[in-house]
Order: C-alpha cells, then sequence, then structure tokens
C-alpha cells in the first residue's frame, strides 16, 4: 500500500464505511438513456404548489428531526415527483458554525457505487461480452484461491447478490473502524488485490449461493471482472455508460484523491457511542473501490435511480434480472427488505415496495428510495455517522413516508 500527502489539494461499534445499516432500502455491509425533459439546473424547487400528499413542509419537519433528535450535524434531502426536484436542507455545514447546508452540495454515495457497477455488468452481459454465470475463475484465475475459497464456484451473480459466501474485509480495517486507525490510515491507498486478499483471510462464510451475507469483497472483485472484460477501468465503464449518458456532470470517482469538491458539508465519524465527533472530510477512498468510492450530488444521483428504473440503462429483461431478488439474514420476510443484483427491495408500511440502495461512509449516510418505475422518490444525506444503534430510525421513517404520500 501507498501513502498520498496529507497535504493534498482540495477543498460504533462496528465498521462504519459501507456496513450493513438498518435503513429502509439502504442494506449497506457487515452487522444506460434518454435526457431530462428539463434540465437540471432548473430541477431545484423552492416550493411544491402543485404537491399533494407528501409535501416540502413534511419534508423539512423530518429531516429537522434527524438534526435536532439525533444530533446529525447537518442534512439534506431532496424529494423526487417525475420531473420536480423539492429540496430542504437541516442544521449547519460545519460543527460549532452557522454556514447553512449547500443545496446541491457534493457527497460521497458510499456502497450506493454498487448499484452503478451491478448496472454497467448487466449492459456488459447484454452485450454478450460476458454472462452472469461465468465465474470468478473465469475472468480472474488465480485470484480467489485458498482457506477454502475457490473462485470456480462463484458465480458473478453471486457477486452482485450478495451470495458469493466471501467474507467482508471491511470490517478487518483498522481504518473504518478505531479512531487511530482512521487518523493513520485516512491517506493510504490501496489495490484491489489487497483488499481481496484481506478478505479471504477469513474462510468461506457458506458454499456459493447456499446463503446471504453483504460483502464488499465480492464488488471489488466485480469491478476488477470489469476490467478484465473491457480492458478500462470500472469508473471509465461508470462515466461512459451510465454518467455522460444521463447527463451526471458531477458523479465520479475520486481515486485516491482526498478532497470532496465544493459546495460541499464537512463530514464527521462517531467510533463509539459516546466517542466525540471526529472531522473526516478528506480521506483516501481507495479502499472502497468499486464497492463504494462514488462522489455525486442530489440531482444526479435522483437522476441515475430515475433513468435505471425507468428503462433507460437496462433493456428490460436485465432490468427484470437485477430485481430479482432473495431473502436477505435476520427474518427478511419480516423486515421486507430482499436483495437484487446491486439493488435493494423494502416493504412499504402503506403497501407495496420502495427500491434503492443507500450508502454508508465515514461522515456520510445515503438512503434512498424509489417507486418501481422510477419517477418518485427520496434521497436523504446526513453529514454525520452516528455510532449508536438506532440512527437511521427517523431516516428510515421519513423514506417511507416520503414514498407512501407522495403521489
Amino acid at each position: 500500500m501507498t501513502q498520498t500527502p496529507n497535504s493534498a489539494p482540495g477543498a460504533g461499534p462496528r465498521p462504519a464505511l459501507l456496513r450493513r445499516g438498518r435503513s429502509l432500502i439502504a442494506v449497506t455491509a457487515a452487522l444506460a438513456l434518454a435526457p431530462l425533459a428539463m434540465p437540471l439546473s432548473t430541477a431545484w424547487a423552492d416550493s411544491d404548489k402543485r404537491s399533494s400528499g407528501y409535501t416540502k413542509a413534511d419534508l423539512q419537519r423530518d429531516l429537522d428531526a434527524l438534526t435536532a433528535e439525533d444530533g446529525v450535524v447537518g442534512a439534506q434531502a431532496t424529494l423526487v415527483k417525475g420531473e420536480d426536484r423539492i429540496g430542504v436542507r437541516s442544521g449547519t455545514a460545519e460543527l460549532g458554525t452557522e454556514r447553512p447546508m449547500p443545496k446541491q452540495g457534493f457527497f460521497r454515495m458510499g456502497s450506493n457505487t454498487k448499484t452503478f457497477v451491478s448496472t454497467v455488468i448487466l449492459q456488459l452481459v447484454g452485450e454478450g461480452r460476458m454472462r452472469l454465470d461465468d465465474t470468478v475463475e473465469d475472468w480472474l484465475p488465480g485470484v480467489v484461491k485458498g482457506n477454502g475459497h475457490d473462485g470456480g464456484r462463484i458465480t458473478v451473480r453471486h457477486l452482485l447478490q450478495h451470495t458469493s459466501g466471501l467474507p467482508d474485509y471491511a470490517g478487518s480495517m483498522p481504518g473504518i473502524t478505531t479512531a487511530d486507525g482512521f487518523q493513520k490510515d485516512r491517506y493510504t491507498a490501496f489495490e484491489p488485490r489487497e483488499l481481496v486478499a484481506l478478505g479471504l483471510k477469513t474462510p468461506p462464510l457458506f458454499a456459493p449461493g447456499h446463503g446471504w451475507s453483504y460483502s464488499n469483497t465480492g464488488y471489488i472483485l466485480a469491478g476488477m471482472v470489469i476490467e478484465e472484460v473491457t480492458g478500462n477501468h470500472w469508473s471509465h465503464e461508470v462515466r461512459s455508460r451510465i454518467a455522460k449518458p444521463l447527463g451526471l456532470k458531477h458523479t465520479y470517482s475520486p481515486g485516491s484523491d482526498p478532497a470532496l469538491p465544493g459546495p460541499h458539508a464537512r463530514a464527521y465519524m462517531q467510533f463509539g457511542e459516546k466517542a466525540p465527533l471526529v472531522e473526516a472530510t478528506r480521506l483516501n477512498m481507495s479502499w472502497g473501490d468499486s464497492a463504494g468510492d462514488l462522489i455525486t450530488t442530489p440531482h444526479d444521483l435522483a437522476r441515475f435511480w430515475q433513468g435505471l428504473l425507468g428503462g433507460e440503462l437496462l433493456k428490460p429483461r436485465l432490468l427484470a434480472e437485477m430485481r430479482k431478488t432473495v431473502p436477505t439474514p435476520g427474518g427478511s420476510e419480516a423486515s421486507g427488505v430482499r436483495a437484487g443484483l446491486g439493488i435493494f427491495k423494502t416493504s412499504l408500511s402503506c403497501g407495496g415496495s420502495g427500491w434503492g440502495h443507500g450508502g454508508t461512509t465515514l461522515g456520510h449516510l445515503n438512503g434512498n428510495a424509489f417507486t418501481d418505475d422510477g419517477r418518485r422518490g427520496v434521497i436523504t444525506l446526513r453529514s454525520t455517522n452516528l455510532a449508536h444503534m438506532d440512527r437511521d430510525v427517523r431516516n428510515d421513517r421519513l423514506l417511507d413516508k416520503a414514498l407512501c404520500k407522495t403521489r
């Protein structure tokens, strides 16, 4: 591994980045092509006079609860109603100041990156360049072996659906589990094979296809497979196949650059329930790589979900493959969470379900939920990753209410 300099330019109890939280649809780790009808630059709405059901005032009230009751420093939310974007913000952009949260601030989307990676792979499948039933060994010979692991038994579908049995490397990294480890490894650059090797130090959790366990290791391998199939880095394919066709001008992979573009709020991480908040805005996200390093804005992320679920990125049969779900652990049928290929389906209190994939980083919590056709949905961002076990309860309620009541 290498170190990037601290002077680079630019402005809980369990693993925090890319972990499996309890947020609605935001199951994250451990416990492309028609343009928008209206320009993105005009999509921010200061009022929602035409709306019914869940209003801007409702969204503001529920977001304020996150900052007032949960101790989140800053939060922003975007309600999506077709071409309309209704945005609100709460708290401050920096602890100890009155600087407001930016309306369209950049943030690290965390594990929502996985949906982009899965979309690219399904596009490649549609082009006949690979199959979901191809094995890891077919594309990455010798990479997954030893300690009971066998890449010849793990398919690409297993990787995308977290049914590979591969242990998650994230929980073994001091840089994301302790405050001291974070400060030491904050600017450390990791190679994908290093991350995979770290995950393989633990024996398989179950035989491929015979269980479910969230695995960032599997998505690092998925990114490596994209590179083998196309000859390009996974982020290049995301940019050319998704970002450019959909007009996502503010969505990209930072690689080893620790900076977050402006405008943005400062990010804060809590490494224990009673621990102080640690400022964590600048960090090297190479250890997240294809499992979770993408940076975006609310409008870009909303456009992605509308494009994906609206059928602009995948042909119907491939979108149907993405939506084929399996149960997740912990009584998933009762909790209403099922896993597709880089996407999650969650039951709503009003009946029906929502689709999305949240993300967690050292300082950013991204939640989202969209209807089947992608026309209605909501995105939330919290700039503070708190350690307490019920940190997602209010955010879950917001996502559920917004999707249930928005018409």
